[in-house]
């Protein structure tokens, strides 16, 4: 039988190389991008349901009993009716699917397998947001980089993700899966995960195709409600909300996917203006473009179609080249070919990106490239990936509150461990976990056991609900103890797509829980585990010290041992407020100033009569097991012509007694414009280590790109004028220089 499958796959790879033909003549050009010349001969000898069939990509039945795929599907695989599928991967599954498309159809075109594997495939990382709290690009593409080598090595080609989306709204629950509020910070980490997914190129059998998602703008939905409308300026959508896609895509993303929202009345998959105008004409995007789950059928009850034939109609002649799981293209996309609504041009153009992408990953030369059973045992959860992933996660760990030092904690200290997920697993992982498994993760009990600490511990409460029954014997080892530390949070389903919260506060009891903990008198340390900035304002008062932990994945418990017992100083900052309440929401640091701007002197300005306009915890803010000096920034000029560079530094000093690493972050102020400008913008950061008691003179370059923005006249660039120059250690302290730009 062996030998027989070996002559099987030779003969469709020797098949293959007939159709396509290897002799490599000069490259064929289309719509200005370059194909292999190989694309041009098999797309001549496809039939136009072959070529709309590698426009379709259809999800197997992957459930708890393992994977599977509905008949039909085989079906349309065999007859050429379907070019990619998701939730497909370890190699044995994607090995029998693969075969059938090579071996079992006409023109034996490959399969891409694709999945979401966001933070991780089987050794789980933090959430994307958890890991943007680390401010470590290299950390950052670290993480997408195991992912891409294990998910690889499971039999995929593809990876959904990164999502790039800006989010200023806390209760829409995909905030968990983006890089926070800020938009530098946002293009910086999409370009490390874009480079970290693919390597060193698409091909390389450790890395997969990045997907840029949700273009566009769908982190702005109304509300901050999932799949909801998104309503905002030109002007806006670019300075803020665009630049992370397109950081993404000059990154060298080998896909996009469209999103679920509408921009500017016309939804995103059925939009010229984001798919053809912006990202093909201006960006130069030379991928291929895939909806979100069914959102071609979507755009009916949006109430721009009246069917979906017409949502096909409206999506292909947009730009999307591939339809997900809507079966739209499949069953309405020749009769609209026919009828001379859709151009036999668009199909072609859709096809053959598609088909250059699987030229690009070599599966006409071998399909079978990434179903190496062994390297897939040697690869996933290996003991360097574990190292890793403990090491990214201890970056991600923010220090909000160290009241009297309570952190770290002393070895010979009697600690009582309380909490719903102090000795918990199943929640570890987070939303969007791949393939991974709780039961590899590390619990917060088992990484201070593993560390020699001797721990009491009561479960206290549940994560949600209102049973307080658990209280009292929580409070009984906490009273036998040197230190309390209590676990609490979200429930992984609380945060993620459709997990938008109306109330941001945690759920259940557990704030009173920590109330009850405080009473006793004994330093309380809480660990919040949660996908999403929380309001929790009797636990600032009451908790002696706040460490926000995220959900850190497989090497939870090891990490926070790491953070907890100062193996390693914190050094996270958030990469987006936390406010004192929902009523806040949207706050963010980088508002604009309006014509009355906040005076705590006066009534008639810009403010809340019940709460402070500030956040809890602003951007960027994150404290260290040692203390920071800043002096005054300097700059190696003070007036500068445009177009030249000026250089700014700073000198930071550890004033503390431990060595720590410090995030030096850069904001800029354009005091007068030709259109209203932010009260300040991130434009720079470094994160240094400065060992206790020593300094380090930190710089940074602006040029006119730093400078830039959309002109009254929506023409992109900067204006002459003064500008405050601002350094410090999170977005609301800071020191300032003043500049000024000439002509």
């Amino acid at each position: 039988m062996k030998k027989t499958h070996i002559l099987l796959v030779l003969f469709a790879v020797v098949s293959m190389a007939g159709i396509m033909g290897f002799v490599l003549n000069k490259d064929a050009t289309a719509n200005g991008t370059t194909f292999d010349p190989r694309v041009e001969k098999l797309l001549a000898q496809m039939t136009l349901e072959e070529k709309i069939g590698q426009m379709t990509l259809y999800t197997t039945d992957w459930g708890s009993t393992g994977p599977t795929i509905r008949e039909g599907y085989k079906n349309d695989i065999r007859k050429g009716n379907c070019g990619a599928l998701f939730n497909s991967h370890t190699t044995a599954f994607t090995r029998e699917l693969q075969r059938i498309a090579v071996e079992e159809t006409r023109l034996h075109i490959p399969l891409i397998f694709g999945y979401d594997v966001i933070h991780g495939y089987k050794t789980i990382f933090p959430i994307p947001l958890g890991e943007a709290a680390s401010w470590d690009l290299a950390a950052i593409e670290k993480s997408a980089r195991v992912a891409g080598t294990e998910a690889s090595a499971a039999g995929l080609h593809w990876t959904f993700a990164p999502m790039v989306d800006v989010s200023r709204d806390p209760r829409w629950g995909r905030v968990m899966e983006g890089a926070g509020e800020d938009t530098w910070l946002g293009c910086r980490i999409a370009e490390a995960r874009v480079r970290g997914f693919q390597g060193k190129g698409i091909g390389q059998t450790d890395a997969v195709m990045a997907c840029v998602k949700h273009y566009a703008g769908y982190g702005a939905g109304t509300a901050g409600r999932d799949y909801n409308t998104v309503d905002m300026s030109e002007r806006f959508f670019r300075d803020y909300y665009l630049p992370p896609y397109e950081a993404a895509v000059k990154a060298g993303a080998a896909t996009v996917m469209t999103s679920f929202n509408d921009y500017d009345g016309v939804p995103a998959t059925g939009n010229k203006y984001l798919l053809t105008d912006i990202l093909r004409n201006e960006w130069g995007f030379k991928g291929f473009v895939v909806t979100d789950y069914t959102s071609i059928n979507e755009m009916v009850l949006h109430g721009v179609v009246a069917n979906e034939k017409e949502a096909g109609e409206l999506a292909v002649n947009a730009g999307v080249d591939m339809d997900m799981q809507s079966a739209a293209y499949q069953r309405f996309l020749a009769q609209s070919v026919k009828e001379g609504k859709v151009p036999m041009q668009a199909i072609d153009d859709a096809v053959r990106r598609i088909l250059q992408a699987k030229f690009d990953l070599g599966l006409f030369d071998d399909p079978y490239k990434f179903c190496d059973t062994d390297r897939e045992k040697k690869t996933i959860l290996s003991a360097e990936h574990r190292a890793a992933a403990r090491d990214v996660s201890r970056k991600s760990i923010v220090l909000l509150k160290n009241e009297r030092n309570v952190l770290p904690l002393n070895r010979n200290q009697k600690v009582a461990l309380i909490g719903p997920l102090a000795d918990n697993k199943t929640e570890l992982i987070g939303n969007w976990c791949a393939a991974g498994n709780f039961n590899d993760c590390v619990s917060l009990r088992e990484g201070l056991r593993s560390a020699g600490i001797q721990t009491t511990y009561a479960k206290g409460c549940e994560l949600d609900g209102h049973d307080k029954s658990g209280f009292a014997e929580a409070v009984k080892i906490a009273k036998a103890a040197d230190v309390i530390v209590v676990a609490i949070g979200e429930k992984a389903q609380m945060s993620g797509e459709a997990a938008s919260r109306t109330e941001l506060n945690l759920p259940g009891v557990q704030e009173e829980l920590v109330q009850e903990l405080a009473g006793t008198g004994k330093p309380v340390v809480v660990v919040l585990m949660n996908g999403r900035p929380l309001v929790f304002p009797q636990l600032i008062g009451s908790a002696s010290a706040i460490l926000e932990a995220w959900w850190l994945g497989t090497e939870t418990g090891n990490a926070l041992t790491d953070v907890l017992l100062g193996e390693y100083n914190p050094s996270g900052k958030l990469p987006m407020s936390f406010p004192r309440s929902v009523g806040q929401v949207p706050v963010f640091y980088n508002e604009k100033s309006t014509g009355r701007p906040y005076d705590p002197n006066s009534k008639w300005t810009t403010q809340y009569i019940d709460s402070p306009n500030s956040p809890q915890y602003p951007f960027g803010f994150g404290l260290s097991y040692t203390t920071f000096e800043y002096d005054e920034p300097k700059v190696n000029r003070t007036t500068f012509k445009k177009g030249q560079t000026l250089q700014v530094l700073v000198n930071v000093k550890n004033t503390g007694s431990r060595d720590g690493e410090e995030v030096v972050q850069l904001y800029i102020r354009d005091l007068i414009g030709s259109v209203t400008r932010p009260v300040k913008e991130l434009k720079g950061f470094q994160k240094v280590m400065i060992p206790a008691g020593q300094s380090k003179e930190i710089r940074f370059t602006i040029t006119d790109q730093e400078l830039s923005f959309y002109r009254r006249d929506m023409s992109f660039g900067s204006e002459p004028g003064d500008f405050d120059l601002m350094i410090g250690g999170n977005s609301a302290e800071l020191k300032s220089v003043r500049v000024t730009m000439t002509e």
